[in-house]
């Protein structure tokens, strides 16, 4: 009986005609702020899971789980340790690798890169390279004396497929009395590919076939620097790969995963999610608490009808539960208005973005800057039920102290003043 008494004081008071337009407007006002709260956080928590996505799915398909980079010489049985950590369950595939710093010349420009030597089809095992390729073929590294180069580095030193360019790299010092500036080592290459991925990696990457790679560093057919780890988990790559280090027992190795050189990332990733996170639940907290001061002035307003109802025996709970049922009603609202459009926008948000990029031809993201070039969005259950459970939460709480002062009219003053 009460509660039934309660619902219709509330939905009486919240559709009533005489309630002043400044309380409306407020009431209309922290609806609409929950509503946009809630719609910004979901489309938010969304770019954030969407970059974490592409994060694991796209650049840590090219950027190498782990490394194990052997320490004083070269690692010679490379394929007994291929075949020693890929027995571990959580390790997917392993690969040689041969890496070097060195610089490419072209008509007098010059340009740094990282030359990688790889063994053609292990490779495609731990790393999708393969498949960004856009002029030339993966395979034509058979060629002798042959290179595939980022798009970075053809831009800029004007190199298509087919074009010949000259490799520098540091002399190979081998027991000899070292020079304090020795003169680089020179070879003639030729350019059969150019793949494109985005980012700084396009700028610095040059691929070559193991071979080739063990020949400009003077290695023996056998040897190799390291070898290359794809892991089941990218996140809980650091122990995966430490767990397959120890199983090597006769090369002392150093231990390297994304986290060192591409961790940043995510932790910046992690840190504007919570920043965000924050910030918004924060507008929200306000929206929300605008339904106080619509509450108060209602109160005040209804303070006669309050005082009739107590003399007519209507309990404290039900005057209180009256006019939480009337604030709440307000967050409901936002929440589910504001669930629906951020829902909406989220699974729309790269259509909408590209839409905005070609009404006002810009681009947000440059491809040439990061990896991607476009705002990636991934919804994700959890995200949309936590925030609309903190909005209706506060929305809860903002109504609990004008329900309160509600209960503390006294009938005997308010009805003498009538």
């Amino acid at each position: 009986m009460a509660n039934s008494l309660s619902v219709f004081l509330a939905k009486r008071y919240l559709f009533s005609r005489h309630q002043s337009g400044f309380a409306s407007f407020i009431s209309a006002s922290s609806t609409l702020g929950i509503m946009l709260g809630v719609c910004v956080l979901i489309v938010a928590l969304s770019a954030m899971n969407g970059f974490e996505r592409v994060l694991a799915q796209k650049l840590l398909s090219i950027v190498p789980h782990g490394e194990l980079i052997s320490v004083d010489t070269p690692m010679t049985r490379w394929r007994e340790n291929i075949n020693t950590v890929t027995k571990s369950e959580r390790v997917i595939a392993a690969a040689p690798l041969i890496k070097a710093q060195a610089m490419l010349q072209k008509k007098g420009q010059l340009k740094g890169v990282e030359l990688r030597g790889v063994d053609l089809e292990l490779e495609q095992q731990v790393s999708d390279i393969s498949s960004y390729v856009i002029n030339g073929q993966w395979q034509d590294l058979q060629q002798e004396n042959s290179i595939i180069i980022g798009q970075g580095i053809a831009d800029k030193l004007s190199l298509s497929a087919g074009d010949k360019v000259q490799l520098l790299l540091p002399k190979a010092h081998s027991g000899q009395v070292r020079q304090q500036f020795p003169a680089p080592e020179v070879f003639n290459l030729t350019v059969v590919g150019v793949f494109k991925f985005g980012g700084v990696i396009d700028d610095s990457l040059i691929y070559t076939e193991l071979s080739h790679g063990q020949a400009f560093l003077e290695l023996e057919p056998a040897q190799v620097q390291g070898i290359r780890l794809k892991v089941d988990s990218i996140f809980a790559a650091p122990q995966i790969v430490r767990q397959a280090a120890n199983l090597l027992t006769q090369d002392y190795v150093y231990i390297y995963d994304w986290t060192r050189t591409q961790g940043h990332l995510f932790s910046d990733i992690q840190l504007v999610r919570v920043v965000m996170y924050l910030a918004l639940t924060m507008v929200i907290a306000v929206a929300s608490f605008n339904i106080v001061s619509t509450l108060i002035m209602v109160v005040n307003e209804k303070r006669g009808d309050i005082a009739i109802l107590i003399t007519m025996g209507a309990t404290p709970s039900t005057i209180m539960m009256c006019f939480i049922l009337q604030g709440l009603s307000n967050g409901l609202l936002g929440t589910v208005f504001g669930t629906l459009l951020g829902i909406y926008l989220a699974k729309n948000l790269t259509d909408i973005v590209q839409w905005f990029e070609q009404l006002f031809n810009t681009q947000f993201l440059s491809g040439d800057v990061y990896f991607i070039n476009y705002i990636p969005s991934h919804m994700q259950s959890q995200d949309v039920i936590l925030t609309a459970f903190i909005a209706v939460c506060m929305s809860l709480l903002a109504t609990i102290y004008p329900a309160w002062r509600a209960t503390k009219v006294a009938p005997a003053q308010v009805l003498g003043q009538a």
